[in-house]
């Protein structure tokens, strides 16, 4: 009794310490390149507005990246070791990560066998890490374990088999797989609360994705001091727009940091498909910190897309955190309706006056230190 006592003890222990290694920073670090350059589709301006081939194009784009990533940090979090075998298994999956970085395009034709492979690599490798670990675990971690190496290969397979398709026929084939893939933890989710994430860590690859997109909107900047002549309006909208990032900052990591129990055991599907939103709004709010200073879209068209990625934000960002946090810190409806109700008025005006781009993007930036402010 005393011996199981103890080893169940080391157990907790030892996932309470679950730190993010040094190899887990450096996948993060490949990631960057793939980010930014779904970001840029976002760019394509054509007759004032971001045509929807592009929008469809970036979604296309950004969530098997989300998604690759997010495989092989849940694989980490369950059952990863700091040991030679999963090291390499991450080194593989780091030269996949380089194929599929590079051919990430608006042109899917031209990149689609490079893509293909890398993403199958990628989700392939993960895949095997799964029924690897099997053999060496028991009970729930094993069926959790049988469950997604097992299953994770039927999007595998479906997503190979476009291969045999041409023209749009493949890419429905191939993104059928993907979706497929997405889905099957939660079709699975039986199993997977049986053997719950350590939210510790699961929080902290997750903050650390968040600084990657952050980063983005920081290079917005420096496009921006670049792209003119350093005017006061200038200065003042790259002023704006970096309190901006730092209320966002401020706001989402002192979440992370000081308001969330992560000592809640769940399956952790709030954190995982809730960020994938956070992480497009994110993307949204760095390119249109680009357009909205280049002033290269309709002035309606540009309104409706800033306030719909800060809106998308709002909603996913309090959605993840809300289950996360105690209940006497949740926010209530008050909260909501002032959050809303401020942004209700700045869209507003915004649409009734021609208002400067330094204006709009310091009603983002006050917005998000109410937010901050409510919420931290």
């Amino acid at each position: 009794m005393n011996k199981r006592t103890s080893g169940f003890e080391h157990s907790t222990a030892s996932i309470a310490e679950k730190k993010v290694t040094w190899l887990e920073l450096f996948y993060d670090l490949l990631f960057v390149a793939a980010v930014s350059k779904a970001g840029h589709v976002l760019l394509h301006v054509e007759a004032g507005t971001i045509p929807l081939e592009y929008l469809s194009k970036f979604i296309l784009i950004f969530v098997p990246i989300w998604w690759a990533w997010v495989g092989q940090s849940l694989f980490v979090n369950r059952f990863g070791q700091d040991i030679f075998s999963h090291r390499i298994f991450l080194i593989l999956q780091l030269f996949f990560v380089l194929i599929m970085t590079a051919s990430l395009s608006v042109n899917f034709d031209q990149y689609y066998m490079p893509f293909l492979t890398g993403y199958v690599g990628l989700r392939a490798m993960t895949a095997i890490q799964y029924l690897t670990v099997n053999k060496n675990e028991a009970a729930d971690r094993k069926s959790t374990a049988r469950y997604l190496g097992s299953r994770f290969w039927i999007g595998l397979v479906i997503s190979a088999l476009s291969l045999f398709f041409d023209s749009w026929i493949r890419y429905v084939v191939l993104y059928a797989g993907i979706t497929i893939d997405i889905l099957l933890p939660l079709i699975g989710r039986r199993y997977l609360v049986k053997s719950p994430i350590n939210t510790h860590h699961l929080l902290e690859r997750f903050s650390l994705f968040t600084l990657i997109l952050l980063g983005e909107s920081v290079v917005s900047i420096l496009a921006v001091l670049q792209s003119s002549q350093w005017t006061w309006q200038s200065i003042l909208f790259a002023l704006l727009t970096f309190l901006l990032i730092i209320a966002m900052w401020w706001q989402y990591f002192d979440n992370v940091e000081k308001k969330v129990d992560k000592s809640i055991e769940t399956a952790g599907q709030t954190i995982i498909y809730g960020h994938l939103f956070i992480y497009v709004s994110l993307s949204m709010i760095a390119a249109s910190i680009q357009l909205l200073f280049l002033d290269q879209l309709n002035y309606t068209f540009m309104v409706c897309f800033i306030f719909g990625s800060v809106l998308l934000y709002f909603f996913s960002t309090s959605l993840v955190f809300h289950k996360y946090r105690s209940l006497q810190q949740r926010l209530g409806i008050f909260h909501l309706a002032l959050l809303l109700g401020l942004l209700g008025v700045f869209f507003a005006v915004d649409l009734l006056f021609l208002v400067p781009n330094y204006l709009i993007i310091g009603e983002m930036m006050l917005f998000f230190v109410v937010y901050a402010k409510l919420t931290t």
